[in-house]
């Protein structure tokens, strides 16, 4: 992906000490994500679209086995004739990547031919296959959910005996631990399995595009596959459902702005009837369309709505008001079907023989077939089967802090999952001895300087990138999902003169709208969103499309045009700029912005 280094160079990974106060940090991760001396010579940049936020040890899988498993599909099953994986190091706590590109003509020639019959299958295939697919996907999700954490008793029970199961319960410690790892595993394999093979289809037709029609921007061929009915958005269509009930069980004053979700409740409950019939379906909501993350599904302590209210809460009382005033909450799904059509057509039309326009219609096509996987797999994977993949690990972690290793059960994600192993031996020799435990000693004191560690590294600013500057950065899937570009790169070296008034990014979603903004440094301060603000962060997820509904433009410091916020901008018919890399640095709460999603400029108008 990235050649041929020029002058230019960022900062390198072996000139960047550690950050003060947070010294010995290496030891929260595994040997492989250290830089090693030859990395100097690479060009990284900070994936901040996915790890925004320090790793805590635990979380470090979450980079470890996603890597794995998307660098099994592009490079080892799928073949990608001009890439291999991501690799992936971390430094202070954040995670930095770069892509192995092939580079070698006759290598490509040879992997181009191993893609095309094998990823030929799928796209040929692609519906049955789907279908396939979402049997597997809800089989792990059923194991992982099945997945228990043992009870360790005086006894085990007399039936353990009587039916000759030949081992103990505290074998199923590091079993049942092992298999949610396993589970998650596997899960990774399977969600990039046909994630890489959808952005494939997109990026052959945007790089045909970008070809055939030179002028074209980027926003314009995303707008040709918008309009998609996927899953992700669900879970938004469940509030709008349940805002609808508390209108009709005459219930809309109990749902303010800025209103605490447990004394909703409490109030709910006092409400007779009318108020049960409201939980209840609010129950029946919550499996499974509340296990959804207010993040991307990278932090344990991202949590879902059903461990937490606060973001569909924080929705709720717009969709209320809108309703009882007769407005229509339906995703503009059918204009923008009708506009993709229009756009279409008017660039179809710009081509000159019906060979390129047969294969125009082909790619448009796949796209349209493959592209809305790319939504609605992030429901069942990143969301749903992550959810309950921390749910378990807490409650392993509750376990070991019942037998006295660990102070609380979250302090099980300020160990890595193979540390975890070790802390649930000793409570299997101690239970089986008869003796206690020695972790207490040994893990609560690790326990602690990490937690101290992570607090000095959270006051760390990451460069955006490390290492020398190619002289190209042309890789298209690393622009539309990261939006990092030659510009971009100017922009983070400080070249571009720009006026201090402006912030530049990619036009993601069509409008112009003014606005106060509202900055937000993390997902857990969502629900200090007001209605009508510009929500200005570092980078949005799928989950936050409720807010969606209450504000006037989304800005953020990372993504493409096809990255989830751009997505579900367009989806959402909201304006949007995205990859401005210094939104939340220049904008302040309060600022009055413009933001001009048909360019891509963001003005601070004071």
């Amino acid at each position: 992906m990235f050649q041929s280094a020029g002058e230019r160079s960022f900062p390198l990974p072996s000139q960047i000490a550690a950050a003060a106060g947070a010294e010995g940090w290496e030891s929260m991760y595994p040997y492989f994500t250290r830089f090693q001396p030859e990395d100097d010579q690479r060009f990284w940049f900070y994936n901040a679209m996915h790890f925004p936020e320090v790793i805590p040890a635990f979380d470090g899988i979450t980079s470890e086995i996603p890597y794995t498993a998307i660098g099994a599909n592009t490079a080892r099953l799928f073949s990608f004739p001009t890439t291999m994986g991501i690799e992936y190091r971390i430094l202070n706590g954040r995670v930095y990547i770069t892509a192995n590109a092939v580079t070698d003509p006759a290598r490509i020639q040879e992997r181009l031919t191993d893609f095309q019959e094998r990823a030929g299958h799928y796209y040929a295939n692609w519906d049955e296959l789907y279908i396939g697919w979402q049997q597997r996907i809800e089989a792990l999700i059923a194991e992982i959910e099945a997945v228990e954490v043992p009870r360790l008793q005086e006894l085990d029970d007399l039936s353990v005996v009587t039916g000759a199961r030949g081992y103990a319960t505290n074998h199923l410690l590091r079993e049942n631990f092992h298999r949610c790892v396993d589970l998650y595993s596997k899960m990774w394999h399977h969600h990039t399995e046909f994630l890489m093979l959808g952005y494939g289809a997109y990026v052959v037709f945007f790089e045909f595009c970008r070809n055939a029609f030179p002028e074209i921007g980027d926003q314009m061929v995303a707008r040709m596959v918008a309009g998609m009915d996927v899953t992700m958005y669900q879970p938004d269509e469940e509030l709008k459902k349940l805002a609808a009930l508390a209108v009709e069980l005459d219930l809309a004053d109990l749902f303010v702005e800025g209103g605490e979700p447990a004394k909703v409740l409490a109030a709910l409950g006092e409400r007779g009837d009318a108020g049960a019939r409201w939980l209840a379906a609010l129950e029946e909501a919550k499996d499974p369309w509340f296990h959804v993350s207010v993040g991307d599904g990278f932090y344990h302590h991202h949590l879902s709505w059903s461990d937490d209210l606060t973001v569909p809460f924080a929705a709720l009382p717009r969709y209320v008001e809108q309703i009882r005033g007769g407005a229509d909450l339906t995703r503009p799904t059918k204009r923008l079907a009708e506009e993709r059509e229009r756009i279409a057509q008017e660039y179809r039309a710009l081509l000159g023989g019906d060979e390129e326009k047969a294969a125009f219609d082909q790619m448009l096509g796949l796209c349209r077939q493959v592209f809305p996987y790319i939504e609605s797999h992030k429901f069942y994977c990143e969301h749903w089967f992550t959810t309950r993949f921390f749910q378990k690990i807490r409650a392993f972690g509750g376990l070991l802090a019942d037998r006295g290793v660990l102070a609380e059960a979250e302090d099980v994600f300020h160990l890595r999952h193979t540390e975890v192993e070790d802390a649930l031996a000793d409570v299997q020799l101690a239970w089986a001895s008869g003796g206690t435990e020695l972790g207490a000693r040994h893990w609560q004191p690790i326990v602690d300087e990490r937690k101290r560690i992570v607090a000095a590294l959270t006051g760390w600013s990451p460069p955006p990138a490390l290492g020398p500057v190619p002289e190209a950065l042309n890789d298209p899937a690393v622009q539309m999902l990261w939006g990092v570009t030659d510009e971009t790169v100017q922009t983070w070296l400080g070249g571009n003169e720009l006026d201090e008034k402006v912030v530049r990014g990619y036009a993601a979603s069509p409008g112009v709208v003014e606005g106060v903004a509202r900055v937000l440094e993390s997902v857990n301060e969502i629900g200090q969103i007001r209605e009508g603000e510009v929500l200005v962060c570092a980078v949005t997820a799928p989950s936050w499309g409720p807010v969606f509904g209450k504000i006037a433009a989304a800005v953020s410091d990372i993504g493409g045009t096809m990255s989830h916020a751009a997505i579900v901008a367009r989806e959402y018919g909201m304006p949007a700029v995205v990859g401005t890399g210094q939104a939340t640095t220049r904008i302040r709460t309060g600022d009055r912005v413009r933001v001009d999603g048909d360019r891509g400029i963001v003005t601070i108008l004071g």
